[in-house]
């Protein structure tokens, strides 16, 4: 996957019927044109037209 990243964001949310708060996961893939992005790396990101059958989202900018 040329110019590609995928990023993975977490959120929080609470079981129906346990209650107990839970780490969710979604993976998006991103279009990263000068490829500067690394792990680790926390990212902004843009959603934006189809790039591919899969990409709809672009790297703003690299936070830290």
């Amino acid at each position: 996957m040329q110019k590609t990243i995928v990023v993975k964001v977490m959120r929080l949310s609470k079981h129906p019927a346990y209650k107990k708060i839970i780490k969710k996961y979604t993976k998006f893939k991103v279009h990263d044109e000068s490829n500067k992005a690394k792990i680790g790396n926390f990212v902004r990101i843009e959603e934006t037209r189809p790039l591919s059958k899969h990409k709809r989202w672009r790297l703003m900018e690299i936070i830290k």
